[in-house]
């Protein structure tokens, strides 16, 4: 899309004025009210209260759940995601999911990825919403699923009298409950909107502009875990991209990601159910593969060199091995899901066969562990 196409895209006006009205409170009536008579503890509970409420809704529900449908939910749950979801006032869960899953679809394509990152931060950031680019537009054809779904039809063709209800009336009841109805409206409502709002769009904006690329270097999602503390568990979008199935995006359990412990909690009060993972062996083979790329694009640039000739030796060498462990993984993992669908079978078997699977697992991180190192020789 050309510069001058981008240009002559008419102004969405609704959208341009909320988020200039509301950025313009947040930082004049706040700090003033602030100023002239302070804030209250509770009124910063609430701030921090409704601000989780809505990444959440944000992060496990509309996108987790409804843009991916990587597990199955309560309708308890989901009538909680999309109240919190409109509060965000980021569009009806339809809207979102429509939209995401045509980013995905079409990533890095500045004719039909909405948020496309290569035409620029501000553009992913913000900018593709203040305007009506062709785009933008929902396309409800990724969506029948969700159209079927009652709970989620209702909230779409309800959407403005729920958000505003949400925005308006929530703030001013805490308010009114905690005895401090201007300061809690103006940090729960005004500044909790805007801060919920930028940090969703960091994961369109940041996450596709600086981090690093394990899984995947086909498209601009990285991994920053600095963005996971501020988005959720969102910022390993490199992980997400690749394994879009996949209820987690940080799959360490040491990475941030308060989304993927949410989503669990749910499970285990029987709220949510049928969460996917992917194997741990896939994930290890698509970062060999990422590895392997690096490293043949190191020694393409190297061509010639004594040390690019030795590399190449140890290169053809570890995907030998790489090539025996997945051929070997392939066949015991069909092996344990045939025998398990035929019968139970022997317990002690099915012990031997998942232990030499985890082996093949242990084998293969350290074989990604030996690519990486490969690849820092080549640099």
């Amino acid at each position: 899309m050309t510069t001058a196409t981008a240009v002559e895209a008419p102004r969405n006006w609704p959208v341009t004025l909320m988020f200039a009205l509301t950025a313009l409170a947040a930082v004049t009536l706040v700090p003033w009210y602030g100023l002239a008579h302070g804030y209250r503890l509770n009124a910063w509970l609430w701030f921090v209260f409704f601000l989780s409420a809505n990444e959440l809704a944000i992060t496990c529900g509309y996108h987790r759940l409804f843009a991916h449908a990587t597990y199955q939910a309560n309708p308890l749950l989901k009538v909680v995601y999309l109240l919190f979801g409109a509060m965000a006032l980021q569009n009806s869960a339809l809207v979102w999911a429509a939209g995401h899953r045509a980013h995905h679809l079409h990533i890095d394509d500045p004719e039909n990825d909405p948020y496309c990152a290569r035409r620029g931060f501000w553009f992913s950031h913000l900018g593709w919403m203040i305007r009506d680019y062709p785009s933008g537009r929902p396309d409800f054809d990724f969506v029948r699923d969700l159209q079927k779904d009652p709970l989620v039809a209702f909230q779409h063709r309800h959407y403005l009298p729920i958000a505003l209800a949400a925005n308006i009336g929530l703030p001013l009841l805490a308010g009114w409950w905690s005895g401090e109805l201007i300061g809690v409206f103006l940090l729960g409502g005004v500044l909790r909107l805007v801060a919920s709002h930028h940090l969703t769009f960091l994961i369109n904006s940041a996450a596709h502009q600086f981090g690093t690329q394990p899984y995947t270097s086909d498209n601009t999602a990285r991994d920053n875990p600095i963005i996971a503390v501020f988005t959720f568990g969102e910022g390993y979008h490199n992980f997400h991209h690749m394994f879009q199935n996949d209820y987690r995006n940080g799959v360490h359990w040491w990475q941030w990601d308060p989304s993927k412990w949410f989503i669990r909690a749910m499970s285990w009060l029987g709220l949510a159910r049928n969460l996917k993972r992917v194997p741990w062996f896939r994930i290890r083979r698509v970062q060999f593969v990422t590895q392997f790329k690096r490293a043949e694009l190191g020694l393409a640039a190297q061509a010639g060199k004594a040390h690019a000739l030795r590399m190449k030796d140890r290169l053809a060498e570890e995907y030998a091995a790489f090539q025996d462990a997945v051929a070997n993984w392939t066949r015991l993992r069909e092996q344990f899901v045939s025998d398990a669908r035929q019968s139970a079978g022997e317990r002690w078997e099915r012990s031997l066969m998942q232990a030499r699977l985890r082996e093949l697992e242990r084998s293969l991180s350290q074989q990604v562990r030996r690519m990486r190192a490969l690849c820092a020789e080549l640099a």
